[in-house]
């Protein structure tokens, strides 16, 4: 079971279910051919999925490509359900970077069968995620700036200004499907420059400047 970690304290909730959206930046949904959503299309991983961002990731073998796709990752501190945009604002605990690792082989057969991604995103160890820094030390989260180099190269660069759900209302919809409980992990959508990940490859995250995570893929 994955604890996270805020302001380098262990979080009172072991890390839960994880509430993830797809296409939430409409250069990404146009990178992977895919239309932009009148509605938010969201999805689920399970507690199992979460990992620690800060030690080296291990790809699953056999499954085919395995692509990074860098998320803001936003720790829940207060349960949640129906909640008004005011109800989520308390409730943040945290903010962080995550990786949605997705076998994307995977997830285009099944998407050509009309399946459930499942399997392309749900795996153990598909959600690595940072440590969580105080939400107060964000003060607007519609202007969050994130990175990831791979390399070296630059590979995502994003800013929650282009969601197409901001992070406060994405939440509050998401509690009118789903009960939110303490421990919960939300993840926002991906921006443009999702790729495949190698053995050996030097990843680097940064969040607004506050949260820098240096990590590697194991060989």
């Amino acid at each position: 079971m994955f604890t996270a970690t805020l302001e380098g304290q262990a979080f009172s909730q072991p890390t839960g279910k994880i509430l993830c959206i797809g296409r939430n930046y409409a250069a990404h949904a146009a990178e992977l051919n895919n239309p932009v959503p009148d509605e938010p299309v969201l999805f689920l991983k399970p507690a199992d999925a979460a990992c620690d961002l800060t030690k080296a990731l291990s790809l699953p073998a056999g499954r085919g490509s395995v692509h990074h796709e860098l998320e803001i990752a936003i720790l829940i501190g207060a349960p949640l359900k129906n909640a008004s945009e005011g109800d989520v604002e308390s409730a943040i605990a945290g903010i962080g970077l995550g990786l949605d690792l997705t076998l994307r082989d995977v997830q285009s057969d099944l998407k050509e069968k009309g399946l459930p991604w499942e399997r392309a995103k749900a795996f153990d160890g598909a959600c690595p995620l940072s440590p969580f820094i105080a939400a107060d030390k964000l003060s607007d989260l519609t202007a969050i700036n994130f990175t990831l180099t791979r390399n070296g190269q630059m590979q995502q660069q994003g800013c929650s200004a282009d969601m197409l759900n901001p992070i406060i209302p994405l939440i509050a919809h998401m509690s009118r499907w789903f009960t939110i409980n303490p421990g919960d992990v939300i993840m926002t959508g991906t921006p443009t420059g999702v790729g495949p990940l190698e053995a050996g490859d030097q990843l680097a995250l940064d969040l607004a400047g506050l949260l820098k995570i240096d990590t590697e893929v194991q060989r």
